[in-house]
């Protein structure tokens, strides 16, 4: 469905100097790259066609040139651009917030705290990487985003980051979100993007995945292989992934930054443990990351959890092999914990995490041992939800919800003082209607 709204003068190229905000100097400078510190190298991806590992020129029709060379970077730390800070300002540095309250609720002698994404202007995380990938995007002289999105967190973000930077956006949302959370697909066209329910007829994937199956609630699958399809084809065009790939888990490290700069404030030695959600890892990955790396260059022990649906559960129940991360097969192979592509998940209330997938770095950070999972009932989810709304106030995103079952299960079974930290990457003001199915 075409936007109703009126053209957006956001597609208007935009200025990319400077506007001289004042940044906050505890909005990070630099993005960390965890694949400075792995002990073993994160396994290449591969060209779809040769099976060989991928070159800059392979990326090249989809992403701009200064990502491709962020995707292979091995340096520690990647300058963040001016333009890009300033609009991080916008809502950057995130809270740190002690949940005191929760803690009373559980009896535990944990100390919890919560990492809040949901007070970016788009309600979570994701405009870590969207404001980041269309700043650069703008920059090589591209008009246009295609992508895809679940239950439309992501795609509202880079709706948000192209009306910032003067970008068009044309987004394919999973039919079972779009059919089922019409305000993220308002949100997307307030920003002036464009919104279409994925399978759709506007593409060869899609139609070839209707004839398949005409009443599929689709998957984030099918909505990337309309994407890539649909910038493949304009040469004013790009693909914006938001999450997944090593770019995407770079940009994501200011919420781990930024955490433990918090954590540190707070009087804390370290964390103990830290829960964030998972579906395609750059929630996890951003919290996470800056932890790991601490531990392997400084020698703390803080545990990381990847907290995944049960209906969705790549780490928990999935094989560690390439596999192409969409469904028709125009992506490169990756080498991932993954359920496999065709793999078709229920239509969960957590949209964000139904993907068949797991990042390449998170998969390898697991199956090196420096993270591990835990697959979430969607009622145990939402209890957790609800409890957390109740005591904190906040009410959580679905996705979210995921990470306070996982900490709320543990935070239970603590007997002496710990550092628990969860991941709260976005609020659920526009998923009540899930929240009233459980409710």
């Amino acid at each position: 469905m075409a936007s109703t709204l009126p053209d957006h003068p956001a597609h208007a190229p935009r200025d990319l100097e400077p506007l001289g905000i004042e940044v906050p100097s505890s909005v990070p400078t630099h993005w960390y790259n965890l694949a400075a510190d792995l002990p073993t190298p994160v396994p290449p991806a591969l060209h779809p066609g040769t099976k060989e590992p991928l070159g800059p020129a392979d990326l090249a029709p989809l992403f701009p040139m200064a990502l491709i060379m962020q995707e292979v970077s091995t340096e520690r730390y990647i300058e963040i651009p001016q333009v890009v800070r300033e609009i991080y300002a916008m809502w950057r540095p995130s809270p740190l917030i002690r949940a005191v309250r929760l803690e009373r609720e559980l009896g535990t002698p944990a100390r919890i705290y919560y990492k809040y994404e949901g007070v970016s202007p788009a309600g979570s995380h994701k405009p870590n990487t969207a404001v980041a990938q269309a700043y650069y995007n703008a920059a090589e002289g591209i008009k246009k985003l295609t992508t895809e999105t679940g239950a439309g967190q992501w795609g509202a973000s880079l709706s948000m980051a192209c009306a910032l930077l003067g970008l068009e956006c044309e987004v394919w949302q999973v039919r079972a979100s779009y059919d089922s959370k019409p305000y993220r697909r308002l949100q997307m066209e307030t920003y002036g993007a464009t919104c279409h329910p994925s399978p759709s007829d506007l593409t060869e994937a899609g139609r070839a995945m209707l004839a398949a199956d005409p009443d599929t609630t689709g998957s984030l699958g099918m909505a990337i292989s309309e994407a890539v399809e649909a910038a493949a084809k304009d040469p004013t065009a790009h693909y914006s992934l938001g999450s997944v790939l090593n770019h995407v888990m770079l940009h994501q490290s200011v919420i781990g930054q930024e955490a433990l700069a918090q954590i540190a404030a707070a009087g804390e030695r370290q964390a103990d443990v830290v829960f964030g959600c998972a579906g395609g890892g750059s929630n996890l990955g951003g919290l996470a990351f800056p932890f790991i790396g601490q531990n392997l260059r400084e020698g703390t022990t803080t545990r990381v959890v990847a907290c995944e649906p049960a209906a969705c559960p790549s780490i928990t129940q999935g094989e560690y092999r390439y596999d192409f991360g969409d469904v028709a097969g125009l992506t490169p192979l990756l080498k991932m914990y993954t359920l496999g592509k065709d793999f078709v998940p229920p239509p969960i209330h957590a949209g964000g995490l139904r993907y068949h997938g797991m990042s390449p770095m998170v998969s390898h950070a697991v199956h090196l041992g420096l993270m591990s999972g835990v697959a979430v009932e969607q009622d145990d989810a939402f209890a957790a939800g609800v409890m957390f709304a109740r005591a904190e106030g906040i009410i959580p995103a679905p996705e979210s919800t995921h990470a306070v079952a996982g900490a709320v299960a543990y935070a239970r079974t603590v007997k002496e003082p710990e550092v628990i930290v969860i991941g709260l990457s976005g609020n659920g003001i526009l998923d009540l209607p899930a929240y009233e199915s459980y409710v």
